[in-house]
């Protein structure tokens, strides 16, 4: 088991483009053409083929780009009890287009009684670790799975099982304390938890969303921070747990936007998180001052770099946002990665596998330049 800890100088998100071959796989285990160890076995593969190049590329985490998920969220709802989806109709609204994810909601309570699916994924992965790697398991936050239920769109299924928000609130924590347990003894030390609730709440449509006022926003803060920490402070001292901060990443395409002003007082000085994979690859995101909130020895792993887009960005500008950075927290305590996945969901975004290694290359050649 590797003893290295996440985040590293030039780091990755997690997910990374689906090959050809597996989303032909996919295609044909949905339509019953390809059983299941006949999926397990193309997906075996190309997970082999994607950790060979991370190594190739001289990084340091290893994931599976979640190549055997659908989504970067969803997939880990659906493995526990009490909950169904099904294709949707409407999607969810995002800039260019509609995210046609599927439509997930409660039919009965949430439980773990099982091993979680993701812990054999993340015994792959880590059987790859070697002296100058290791497996990095990424999960949707709490409060991401909270929000999933809690939403205009859904409330109404969810207090068919749960007429109190704090009995849904305490099953959803027991299902994460159950994966952590899980996760630590198959030998996981680096968690991610990857979060949209955060760029959701900043956004402009953000009390429309949440069907709340600018009170209620601050009460929601309140209450994901509070869900984060409860599973966080949970875990192992020695149980690295990080978070992606993201506005929502599908085929190019992104849900929210809005600086983290408004966020910054409860998410980066209270949330406890070891460090916060952030975006910053447009203005959409605002200026680095809310860093100015963290707390204690928090990192920041600055997403400087974008995956919605095949154009390599210039190296001196993104040295120059480096050191503008450094006004808010000190260099030793900032990263640099991507801004986001390549594929948070199956479709991937608008960019070939050539591309998405010349945007790791850059990262790497910024972060070496930077730090040495």
């Amino acid at each position: 088991m590797s003893k290295k800890q996440t985040p590293f100088r030039y780091d990755i998100v997690g997910s990374f483009l689906r090959p050809a071959k597996l989303k032909e796989a996919r295609k044909q285990f949905e339509e019953g053409q390809l059983d299941a160890k006949g999926l397990k076995q193309v997906e075996d593969e190309a997970i082999t083929d994607l950790i060979e190049k991370i190594k190739a590329a001289g990084y340091h985490t290893l994931t599976d780009g979640e190549f055997r998920r659908a989504t970067w969220h969803l997939d880990f709802m659906w493995a526990c009890d009490g909950i169904a989806h099904k294709p949707t109709k409407t999607g969810l609204p995002f800039h260019g287009e509609q995210a046609m994810i599927d439509d997930t909601y409660l039919v009965g309570k949430i439980a773990l009684t099982n091993e979680h699916p993701f812990v054999e994924h993340f015994r792959f992965v880590q059987s790859f670790e070697d002296e100058n790697t290791v497996a990095k398991q990424t999960i949707p936050a709490p409060a991401q799975f909270l929000a999933q239920f809690i939403m205009p769109f859904n409330d109404a299924e969810t207090k068919k099982y749960y007429s109190d928000r704090n009995a849904l609130i305490d099953d959803i924590v027991a299902v994460y304390q159950k994966t952590i347990d899980q996760l630590y003894e198959a030998g996981c030390r680096n968690l991610q938890l990857d979060d949209c609730t955060w760029g959701m709440l900043v956004d402009e449509t953000a009390p429309s969303f949440f069907n709340t006022d600018a009170e209620g926003l601050k009460a929601y803060q309140i209450l994901f921070k509070d869900i984060n920490n409860a599973v966080i402070d949970y875990a192992p001292k020695d149980f690295v747990i990080n978070t992606h901060i993201c506005r929502g990443n599908y085929h190019s395409a992104y849900a929210g936007k809005g600086a983290y002003d408004a966020v910054a007082d409860v998410v980066f000085g209270k949330e406890n998180a070891n460090a916060y994979f952030l975006e910053y690859d447009d203005a959409r995101s605002g200026s680095f001052a809310p860093l100015a909130k963290l707390t204690g020895e928090k990192k920041v792993v600055l997403g400087l770099v974008t995956t919605k887009n095949p154009q390599l960005e210039d190296k001196d500008e993104v040295i120059r946002r480096i050191r503008e950075a450094e006004n808010f927290v000190p260099l030793e305590r900032l990263y640099l990665s991507p801004q986001c996945g390549f594929a948070s969901c199956e479709i991937g975004n608008k960019l070939t596998e050539e591309e998405q290694w010349a945007k790791l290359k850059l990262v790497k050649d910024i972060a070496e330049e930077v730090w040495g």
